[in-house]
């Protein structure tokens, strides 16, 4: 399949510095909203200039033809020239080529924030730029009650189906395997985006809080950064709980660092990323040992690897090349993600997919589509939560869940309205 075939528009684009807002996510309005936001700064957007629809196995591909194409005949004016000025679009891709529909949005609106500076892009493909008023936008409105969740699958029939994973993975058939689960949730009243935004960013400020297109959630993963020449990915793979309450934070983050099970699996997925960069980047710093990242719910594993890009490979195509990693899919990738289609009886849709941005001189960030949520277009108080675990030989199913439920509680969190 391919993307949309309607004109592509000849944009307009207008960036210039502003004074720096108190909080990005306080200027959205409650329709169109779009963000890649992470302990205060990042960006976020308004409107639609323009849209792109895609799917199959050239999404990739297809996604940034249209765009190089759209950024080539825009009329740009930039005094910023900042990672992330001048024109900009928001993407979510989705995991698998069949099903799935990938989306790119260039916003009317853009606030950027980074490093002391801010900046306002203006965007318009009728040559007639919007006037913008940045006040602070009203307190959006709570969803109300949570209806008891449904689960697309039974947790015995999740869990029948990481025992046929650990059966297989000890057979030879692979390494490891991440298999997803998904729930709905129903809500009292319509979701707003920007409440779920801000319960996000404020319980999670190391991750980036993200929505586009209906897609949101708060990753600790970055995918890829690309600012240059420099280019970082950061990979999380190895779960145990936060357990502040009982005082057994330290203890748990122990036994996450010697935990033969977990280590190995964060080290399929090191192994994974560092192989994908090396073919763009040289002088690339792998950490020997991981670090740990501790959030509001669950502590990870996390190393960062980074390089120096060595070609004019955007962010969109390192994006592709490293997707999907071993942290959303398995080792090796083929065998991994045969399985997921076999065993796993789930269409991920966007999640687990990349998320993120990118700008015309190939700068952007993108993360994994994680601990999020994909509003229902049809029926705005539904929303379906994702979650994945990576099997390894010594997983074990109630353990599994036991992860996934923690995973879960970010989400949760964030459709409460207390």
């Amino acid at each position: 399949m391919s993307g949309s075939r309607l004109k592509e528009p000849r944009l307009r684009v207008s960036s210039f510095p502003i004074e720096e807002p108190a909080d990005l996510l306080a200027l959205l309005p409650s329709h169109d909203a779009l963000s890649w936001v992470r302990g205060g700064e990042g960006l976020v957007g308004w409107g639609e200039a323009a849209r792109y629809a895609v799917s199959g196995t050239e999404r990739f591909s297809r996604a940034s033809r249209w765009w190089t194409r759209l950024c080539a005949s825009a009329q740009v004016s930039d005094s910023v020239m900042q990672p992330g000025s001048g024109p900009v679009a928001f993407a979510s891709f989705a995991f698998d080529s069949q099903p799935g529909n990938s989306v790119l949005v260039v916003p009317e609106v853009i606030v950027g924030r980074r490093d002391g500076k801010a900046w306002l892009t203006v965007i318009s493909n009728d040559g007639d730029l919007p006037d913008v008023d940045l006040a602070v936008t009203e307190t959006p409105p709570t969803p109300g009650r949570v209806s008891s969740d449904v689960a697309g699958r039974q947790i015995g029939q999740w869990k029948a189906s990481v025992t046929e994973a650990v059966a297989r993975i000890n057979a030879g058939a692979l390494d490891k395997v991440v298999l997803a689960r998904d729930v709905v949730a129903t809500t009292e009243r319509p979701l707003d985006p920007r409440h779920l935004l801000n319960r996000l960013a404020s319980t999670f400020p190391e991750c980036w809080a993200f929505c586009v297109d209906g897609l949101i959630g708060a990753t600790p993963e970055l995918l890829v950064r690309r600012q240059g020449d420099q280019v970082t990915s950061r990979v999380l793979a190895g779960t145990v709980r936060t357990d502040e309450d009982s005082g057994a934070d330290g203890r748990l983050a122990d036994e996450l660092r010697e935990s033969g099970k977990n280590l190995e699996e964060h080290s399929y997925a090191v192994t994974s990323v560092a192989a994908a960069l090396s073919t763009h980047c040289t002088d690339l710093v792998v950490p020997i040992r991981p670090s740990i990242l501790r959030l509001a719910n669950v502590q990870h594993l996390a190393t960062d690897v980074s390089g120096l890009l060595v070609d004019e490979t955007p962010a969109l195509a390192l994006a592709a090349s490293l997707h999907p990693t071993a942290a959303v899919c398995g080792t090796p990738t083929e065998r991994a993600f045969a399985m997921i289609s076999q065993i796993e009886q789930l269409d991920r849709g966007r999640y687990a997919g990349p998320v993120g941005w990118m700008d015309a001189n190939g700068d952007g960030e993108f993360g994994i589509a994680l601990r999020c949520g994909a509003i229902d277009p049809a029926t705005p108080n539904r929303i379906r939560l994702f979650v994945g675990c990576g099997i390894v030989a010594g997983s074990n199913p109630s353990a599994e869940v036991e992860e996934s439920e923690a995973k879960l509680l970010a989400m949760r969190h964030a459709l409460s309205s207390d």
